[in-house]
């Protein structure tokens, strides 16, 4: 079934207001059980997407993307941000160990948000010519499951990085995160170069074909 690119836009904005609006209230949540409460008292640790919404990285980059990708007939690709929830490691009881939940969280509320636009995919109708609830939940699964595999790569200051930080050698861990002045240069170049649809494209597959198993879709 065909979508107005006002409707192909809808498809997507939802799904990714949700997906980015929770990641990183989670991020700000679980800092704060943990101890630090910078994201708190900014008010970051809420539903509203007004409060996590970048104009560039969340809006004009996507929407431009996903502009262009309908003017060309599709096959395009989207990419953007979100701003980044503040945390101070430092206000962290055990900062090291801590720092592995404060990172997961993100991934781990992408991950929830995915089985939950699968499971609201079962009573979308059929799927052979997917309606436009059926076609925003897909894209949700999705655009979820892409955020949460990219936030795991173990590159500083994305999650996996932070990941890697909180688990590797306090020796490993100080020069591995010397990285991250780098970090976000380095996901820009492998996105340039292909090389990062080729790191992803298979754990996403594999991630999405676990998901359709356990919800037979």
């Amino acid at each position: 079934m065909g979508f107005s690119l006002l409707e192909t836009i809808l498809l997507y904005a939802i799904p990714i207001i949700f997906a980015i609006t929770l990641h990183e209230a989670a991020h700000g949540y679980v800092a704060k059980m943990f101890g630090d409460s910078t994201a708190f008292m900014l008010g970051r640790v809420t539903l509203n997407p007004i409060k996590h919404i970048d104009p560039i990285g969340t809006i004009a980059v996507p929407l431009g993307l996903l502009v262009l990708s309908k003017l060309a007939g599709g096959g395009g690709f989207l990419f953007g941000w979100a701003k980044p929830v503040p945390v101070n490691f430092g206000n962290l009881r055990n900062p090291k160990a801590d720092m592995f939940w404060v990172a997961a969280a993100g991934p781990g509320a992408n991950l929830f948000m995915a089985l939950l636009w699968a499971l609201s995919l079962k009573f979308a109708g059929p799927l052979d010519q997917p309606g436009f609830f059926a076609a925003m939940a897909i894209q949700g699964i999705t655009i979820n499951v892409v955020l949460m595999v990219l936030n795991l790569l173990p590159i500083p200051p994305l999650d996996g990085g932070r990941i890697m930080v909180s688990i590797l050698p306090n020796a490993l861990a100080y020069q591995f995160a010397q990285l991250e002045r780098f970090g976000f240069m380095l996901v820009i170049l492998l996105m340039a170069t292909g090389m990062l649809n080729i790191v992803m494209n298979p754990l996403v597959g594999a991630t999405l074909g676990l998901i359709k198993t356990v919800f037979g879709l």
